[in-house]
């Protein structure tokens, strides 16, 4: 088996060269480069990963702790931390929550005991128990919020300005004139769930409209939770033209119950999104969304978390990145109509 020693050797330069090639770490020459990963492809020389943990007491994996593995948000934020990892040599291992914050605790502690180097983190909520977070800070391990800062504790960040996604939402709608905007919002420890809420309420307000408690749905960003809070609000004896659903999957879940109550979109109700969906064009209608640039966050955050890791990063204050979102209109936001249709009276019409 080749050893590094030997890739040194072919290549025609030293041992320490080599090194640096091997884990992204200070400055080689492009020729020096080159002939060393002409080496290693020769030689097909596969670096022992125990031997180097030992040597520099780092295990080059990092741990990525998700919320929930089914929303296709999250699949892109993973992509983007992977391949931002697999660049500086680092292997990412994913596991998932689903928004269970003793499951958070276990997978924390799961992943110190692999030794990872550090940590990307989307938290869970009614985490009121943030001890495996600064357990694992006082074991030396950088952690990284993606998507969602959890409260209590201080740790770098990269996010999305939720709030301004929100009322660029509303803005639309309103401007296609409806008046009765509905909101699906996901769960209210949350701080991305509390700031795209203030959004959305920020521009009724800004339009002189009052928020009714009645139009709005709490719910904990799942399908099968849009689902129901739509059939609630759209059986109502004075139903929405239009809702915003504060992330994809509740999205998907009220176009299911608009299709199931008989509503057209957007002719009887208009529906936009917080998430745009991989396949939001797929579906009819195409769906407007606010677009999170996830795999951007992804990307960004182990970056950001490497950047710690190897010590290029030295602020003793957390640091945050904050990421803008983008309006995409489709065909699923029309203008409002006087006439839209109660589910409720269809029978006697």
């Amino acid at each position: 088996m080749p050893t590094i020693r030997d890739v040194a050797r072919l290549a025609g330069v030293s041992v320490g060269t080599v090194s640096k090639v091997l884990t992204g770490s200070g400055q080689v020459g492009d020729e020096r480069r080159t002939r060393v990963q002409r080496a290693i492809r020769e030689l097909e020389y596969v670096p022992d990963p125990l031997a180097r943990s030992l040597k520099t007491r780092q295990t080059r994996m990092l741990g990525a702790i998700i919320s929930d593995i089914t929303n296709p948000f999250y699949p892109q934020l993973v992509r983007g931390a992977e391949d931002a990892a697999m660049k500086r040599h680092f292997l990412l291992i994913t596991v998932n929550t689903d928004d269970r914050a003793e499951r958070e605790r276990e997978l924390v502690s799961l992943l110190l005991a692999r030794k990872v180097d550090g940590l990307l983190l989307v938290s869970s909520p009614h985490a009121t128990d943030r001890s495996h977070i600064a357990r694992a800070q006082k074991q030396g391990i950088p952690i990284v919020a993606l998507d969602r800062l959890p409260e209590g504790v201080a740790l770098d960040a990269v996010l999305v300005n939720n709030l301004r996604g929100a009322r660029m939402c509303m803005h639309h709608l309103l401007r296609q004139g409806h008046r009765r905007i509905a909101y699906l919002g996901g769960d209210w420890d949350l701080n991305n769930a509390r700031d795209r809420l203030r959004g959305y309420q920020e521009g009724l307000k800004e339009a002189g409209i009052p928020v009714e408690q009645a139009l709005i749905g709490y719910g904990d960003f799942r399908q099968e939770t849009g689902y129901r809070l739509t059939k609630d609000l759209c059986l109502q004896q004075d139903p929405p033209t239009a809702i915003f659903a504060a992330n994809g999957m509740m999205g998907l879940g009220a176009l299911k119950a608009l299709r199931e109550l008989g509503l057209r979109c957007p002719e009887d109700v208009a529906l936009a999104l917080f998430d745009d969906l991989p396949f939001a064009e797929a579906v009819e209608p195409h769906l407007t969304a606010v677009a999170q640039p996830a795999y951007e966050i992804g990307r960004r955050g182990a970056e950001l978390l490497i950047d710690r890791i190897e010590k290029r990063q030295t602020s003793k204050k957390p640091v945050l990145v904050e990421l803008e979102p983008e309006l995409i209109v489709r065909s699923s936001t029309g203008p409002a109509r006087m006439n839209r249709i109660n589910p409720t009276s269809k029978s006697g019409a």
